[in-house]
Parts: structure tokens; C-alpha cells; sequence
């Protein structure tokens, strides 16, 4: 098991990084595809028209976000934890994820690049 750490600088105040992560229709807007997404600890929720799943662990209002995410059957889930540092004029989003099987390792590091980072920079910064 591998783990990815990440700190981004993003031009939008926490509460607008929360509000991207957490609300459905703002999660559709900078994925471009179907999200399914609840503050309610224990509820399940998808992204990318279901190619990441998992369950809400826990979440701090324009603080943290704490998720497991699933791998299938074969493998245990993974921790993702999100959490939002206010930064000047803008927040550094750290992103931890622990637990990710060798298998994955490679795409899940240039997912949270390309699609996930991707997204919010171009998001905010468009």
C-alpha cells in the first residue's frame, strides 16, 4: 500500500474550495460528469459518474473532508482526507490519501493531478 500527499494553492476562499467538494452541482460543474454527494457522515457518495466511490467519513465546515474510497472487492479502502488552510487571498488544499493499493498507485497520483487538482485550479482560476 502506497500513500500521496499533496499541498495546492488555489485563488478561492476555503468556504468556495468546500462548497466545489461538497455540493453535487458544483462537483458536476468542474468534473464534467455525474456526482452523487451528501455532508452526512456515513453516506455513500460517487464521482465521475462512478469511477471513484466510497463513503463520507467525517467533515468540519470549510475545514476537512474525510472519506474512504473504494478499490473493489479485492482490496481494502483507501483514506482520503481534505483539508482546507485559509492563505492570503486564497487556500492551500492538503491532500492526504493513505491505503491505496501498489496497482493503483501510478494512476491514482496522476488522477488527483490532471482531473482532480485540474479541475479546481481551472475552476477558480478561469
Amino acid at each position: 500500500m502506497k500513500a500521496f500527499k499533496k499541498y495546492v494553492k488555489l485563488q478561492a476562499s476555503p468556504e468556495d474550495v468546500y462548497n466545489a467538494l461538497v455540493n453535487p452541482v458544483m462537483l458536476e460543474i468542474w468534473t464534467g460528469e455525474p456526482a452523487v454527494m451528501s455532508e452526512e457522515p456515513g453516506s455513500p457518495f460517487s464521482l465521475w459518474d462512478g469511477s471513484i466511490t466510497g463513503t463520507n467519513k467525517a467533515f468540519e465546515k470549510n475545514r476537512l473532508i474525510s472519506q474512504e474510497w473504494d478499490f473493489g472487492k479485492e482490496y481494502p479502502s483507501s483514506e482520503v482526507t481534505l483539508l482546507l488552510h485559509p492563505d492570503g487571498d486564497g487556500t492551500r488544499l492538503e491532500i492526504r490519501h493513505t491505503g491505496i493499493p501498489d496497482a493503483y498507485f501510478d494512476n491514482m497520483s496522476e488522477g488527483w493531478v490532471s482531473d482532480y487538482i485540474g479541475g479546481l485550479r481551472q475552476l477558480f482560476e478561469d
